[in-house]
């Protein structure tokens, strides 16, 4: 089993991969605090490791992808104190990208985007359009070599709204959900115009970046969305051609793979 680590600016990920398949046998989700130590991340782990019919012993490889470089000390320490191995960093000898990144600062490319790239383009073929839902809404253009050619960061929808509740003071805090039933957009109170802006703002703003991107490629282009609230947009467009919510997670599993074969 290998265990794989997402950690992003608001949560971190853990799956169990089973080598080889890249089936995901388990996967856990915590929020992202760089204070949290590896013996707190352990007895976490262990238990819901033993509540899935696991334990520590059946991992034998630990791979880790991160945004937040303060994280990733612990990462490293819970791989290497509870199971008994040298985490693998995304990014670093002997897991490099191997994929070109034709950017002006190629050092600055978060690592899940590199990440995402690796596993769009194991999955589909062709240029891609890689939109990942996270703390950023980021969009991405790699060519049908797989070369990653740059894209756009956009606040997170959960941002968003978070920026909105806080700076105005008589605005509710509301749950984003797609609307049901009456799909106008001339809300007529006070949640509904709320909802009506951020779900079908983002909407607009998603199809509209993706329109502008597909006609600067010039080439045909599929595109690919993850994160957790790709789904819930599938249901109000057309621009998706795929979601694929564990990309991030495949993607650590092919680059364990390349590299345990390169071994």
């Amino acid at each position: 089993m290998l265990l794989a680590v997402d950690a992003g600016n608001t949560n971190l990920v853990f799956a169990l991969v089973e080598a080889g398949t890249r089936e995901i046998r388990a996967r856990w989700r915590i929020a992202t605090d760089p204070r949290r130590t590896a013996d707190e991340y352990a007895v976490w782990l262990s238990q819901l490791l033993a509540l899935e019919g696991f334990s520590r012993d059946d991992v034998e490889a630990v791979i880790v992808s991160t945004v937040v470089p303060r994280a990733l000390h612990n990462l490293e320490v819970l791989a290497s104190k509870y199971f008994k191995v040298d985490a693998l960093v995304a990014g670093r000898k002997p897991v490099e990208w191997g994929l070109a990144l034709d950017v002006d600062e190629p050092q600055n490319l978060g690592a899940d985007r590199a990440v995402n790239t690796i596993a769009a383009h194991a999955l589909h073929a062709g240029d891609l359009i890689v939109i990942d839902f996270g703390t950023a809404t980021t969009v991405d253009h790699s060519d049908f070599k797989g070369a990653y050619k740059g894209g756009i960061i956009a606040p997170g929808i959960n941002l968003s709204l978070d920026a909105l509740v806080n700076a105005a003071a008589k605005l509710p805090r509301i749950a984003i959900e797609a609307p049901r039933g009456n799909m106008s957009v001339i809300g007529r109170n006070t949640v509904d115009q709320m909802n009506i802006g951020i779900y079908w703002g983002y909407i607009a703003m998603i199809e509209g970046l993706v329109a502008r991107m597909k006609r600067e490629i010039a080439r045909p282009v599929k595109v690919v969305a993850t994160g957790g609230l790709a789904t819930l947009f599938e249901q109000h467009t057309d621009v998706f051609d795929a979601i694929e919510p564990d990309l991030t997670i495949q993607g650590l599993a092919i680059m364990w793979e390349r590299a345990h074969i390169a071994a």
